[in-house]
């Protein structure tokens, strides 16, 4: 179902945040569960994966990864303030060490001069941090979009658990936070 790159990246992924104890969720947007997907593919990614949300819709983004509306309307939805607030979103939401969001104009329609088509947010939220990357994949078709975002995404989360530091061991007594 899934090329042989983007297998081989998730599959990583899960190696790498097993040895870590490391937990990860989705946000999605123009990838509609593709990442989530890519990563439940892999064996054993129940260990891993705690869940993934999609987020399509305006309204799904504020009521599912808790992103201000107020923040859409400023900046639209296919934006690097956006991107980062559903990555927040989503790891708060589902109590993960990392979590990615992506949201962009997979076309064919859908772009404009200041968001083209091929136009997507990347982000990954973490115990250091959001980081979040942009990419401007032009005028491809809405399947290879797609299949180059979630590449793009997977090794942003692979760069990620790679530097993070390891989870420490919660003092007695106090309750475990990924």
């Amino acid at each position: 179902m899934f090329d042989p790159g983007i297998r081989s990246l998730a599959a990583e992924l899960l190696n790498r945040s097993l040895e870590r104890g490391f937990t990860v969720a989705t946000v999605e947007s123009c990838t509609g569960g593709l990442v989530c997907g890519a990563l439940t593919a892999i064996a054993g990614s129940s260990a891993m994966v705690l869940g993934g949300l999609i987020t399509y819709s305006n309204e799904a983004k504020s009521a599912l990864a808790g992103v201000p509306a107020a923040l859409i309307a400023q900046h639209g939805a296919v934006s690097e303030s956006v991107a980062r607030a559903m990555a927040e979103g989503g790891r708060e939401r589902l109590n993960a060490t990392f979590a990615v969001s992506i949201t962009g104009v997979a076309g064919p329609g859908g772009g404009s001069v200041e968001k083209p088509v091929g136009l997507v947010h990347f982000a990954c939220a973490g115990p250091s941090g959001t980081r979040h990357r942009e990419r401007r994949f032009g005028e491809q078709s809405r399947d290879e979009i797609r299949r180059l975002s979630v590449l793009e995404v997977l090794d942003l989360l692979r760069e990620t658990v790679l530097t993070a530091p390891a989870p420490q061991a919660p003092s007695a007594g106090a309750s475990p936070r990924p």
